[in-house]
């Protein structure tokens, strides 16, 4: 429609090459006046419980428009200071480091991703705010999204605020789907909903 886009993947034999279930996958966007909704429905058709993990892989622009030359910040709804892991080689490692928020405050810095993305498993809340001064806010509301990832690719003019529910395999641990940190099984004819939405204001 005019404010709404739906995009579906059903399972194929090029999936089950790589991913033997039978699944579909549904996303949709959705505008709302001044707020983006992207939601993701995920459907067993099979006949057996289905692992899986979903996250979203959106980047916004940084520096905000109006805001170059301005400190960027992120601030958690629940003013928490999650702790901090990171990734090694594509798998997570869970040593924990101390959170780089003060009381749900971080001030955004191109070089805490030199080490790839910062991970928070849990404690990142259900909301934040991305803005800077002179430029507009962006407010993100997550749903069933308990793990959050910041990420900025070296150089580019993005951040990458990434809500997900499942995470990659830990270093040294099992690789297997069902036991990743936070993947979840879903019983056969069953359907789960992931979302997020953004509303910019300023």
């Amino acid at each position: 429609s005019d404010t709404m886009c739906r995009y579906e993947l059903a399972a194929s034999e090029a999936t089950k090459a790589v991913y033997s279930f039978d699944f579909v996958l549904a996303v949709e966007h959705s505008l709302e006046g001044r707020t983006l909704t992207v939601a993701a429905e995920v459907s067993n058709r099979d006949t057996r419980p289905m692992p899986f993990g979903l996250g979203f892989h959106s980047a916004f622009v940084w520096p905000l428009p109006g805001a170059q030359g301005s400190d960027h910040v992120i601030t958690l709804d629940n003013g928490a200071e999650p702790a901090l892991i990171r990734l090694s080689g594509g798998l997570l490692s869970f040593a924990k480091h101390p959170s780089p928020f003060k009381d749900g405050r971080l001030v955004l810095d191109h070089r805490m991703f030199d080490e790839d993305a910062m991970v928070f498993p849990e404690g990142a809340g259900e909301g934040l705010r991305y803005r800077a001064e002179g430029g507009p806010t962006l407010h993100f509301s997550f749903e069933n999204l308990p793990n959050l990832a910041l990420w900025q690719k070296p150089g580019a003019p993005f951040i990458c605020i990434e809500p997900w529910h499942g995470m990659a395999a830990e270093n040294g641990g099992s690789k297997a789907l069902a036991e990743r940190p936070y993947s979840q099984t879903l019983e056969a004819g069953k359907t789960a909903r992931f979302a997020f939405s953004v509303e910019i204001s300023g």
